[in-house]
């Protein structure tokens, strides 16, 4: 390859287009007509003997040359960035909007406090909380989602990953469930119950009851016992779920950081299962295309932060016996 004949602007039309992988959005991204996108796509395709992207019943996609190159072409842009104009402290006048995949549980727990530290330290920030059947890892690999927030069984290799806490689980009820004051195995297992789902990337479909494998901790806990619970209800709403532990004969069995929600409630009651089940911990997955960004870097640490400032306050909690 003659780098003469390379110019700057087509790696970041390539950048961008391999993004979008559409050459309409691409354009308007960059600021440019379609036809003169489409022409930057025809060079490109000169320039590395390959298409680069075609188009399938799906749209464009990618060839594997693009898919190698991919990550290697925003490094490059990255630097050249870094020498031309080095990543400043992040603007806390910014307008920015910041897309956080977030689940339900992270959504209601997490959330709320990171929403209040944002518009204390960065008021024009703009938060999209998105929930997980909204987007795929990969949008979050291309940077179209900023971040993911949730409890993952597998993620891709190539993410940066924070732990943010470590949760437990606890039994939440109404005070006028006859099981309050006899909360024994036996009678948790005759019970009615609510599950609620453990809620990952895609469109989820319906669950089979008699797939325990795939129903999650609690039930995989019961496994580990030879014991089965019944389940009478089905969601994918930690909310929801709480609003139903209210009628007098269902039980919840959810994270503690969610029951928790409802201490001061006079119509609930929270109580530690009768059985073990395996803590799990809320991570915090990001692109490493976005991992030197400064915008990003500071909504990381006040993510992290707030996680924190939470962790200390649930230990306090748990101390001073507010979980039984």
């Amino acid at each position: 390859m003659d780098l003469g004949k390379v110019d700057l602007n087509q790696l970041v039309h390539l950048d961008v287009l391999l993004r979008e992988r559409n050459v309409t959005k691409a354009a308007n991204h960059l600021g440019i007509t379609q036809p003169a996108m489409s022409n930057s796509l025809k060079r490109l395709r000169a320039l590395f003997d390959d298409p680069l992207l075609v188009r399938t019943s799906e749209g464009m996609a990618p060839t594997e040359l693009a898919l190698e190159i991919r990550s290697a072409i925003r490094e490059i842009l990255f630097n050249i960035e870094q020498v031309i104009k080095p990543d400043r402290d992040f603007d806390l006048q910014s307008s920015r909007v910041f897309r956080i995949m977030a689940s339900d549980y992270a959504e209601s727990t997490l959330i709320p406090g990171v929403l209040s530290e944002v518009r204390r330290q960065a008021p024009n920030i703009t938060l999209d909380v998105l929930t997980p059947s909204d987007v795929s890892f990969e949008d979050v690999e291309q940077g179209r989602v900023d971040m993911a927030i949730n409890r993952f069984d597998t993620i891709p290799q190539s993410f940066h990953q924070k732990t943010l806490w470590t949760d437990t689980f606890s039994c939440l009820m109404s005070v006028d469930n006859p099981l309050v004051h006899d909360f024994t195995l036996e009678n948790y297992l005759a019970a009615s119950h609510i599950w609620v789902s453990k809620t990952g990337f895609g469109v989820g479909v319906g669950v089979n009851p008699k797939d325990v494998q795939r129903l999650g901790w609690v039930d995989e806990a019961l496994v580990s016992l030879g014991q089965k619970r019944r389940i009478s209800v089905f969601t994918r709403h930690y909310q929801v779920a709480m609003l139903l532990a209210q009628q007098h004969d269902l039980i919840a069995t959810l994270p503690s950081r969610a029951a928790r929600l409802k201490t001061q409630s006079s119509k609930l009651v929270i109580k530690d299962p009768p059985f073990p089940i395996e803590a799990f911990e809320l991570k915090l997955a990001w692109s490493p295309l976005l991992h030197h960004n400064s915008g990003h870097q500071w909504l990381r640490k006040l993510v992290a932060d707030v996680a924190l400032l939470d962790e200390q306050r649930n230990t306090n909690l748990f101390n001073s016996g507010l979980n039984v």
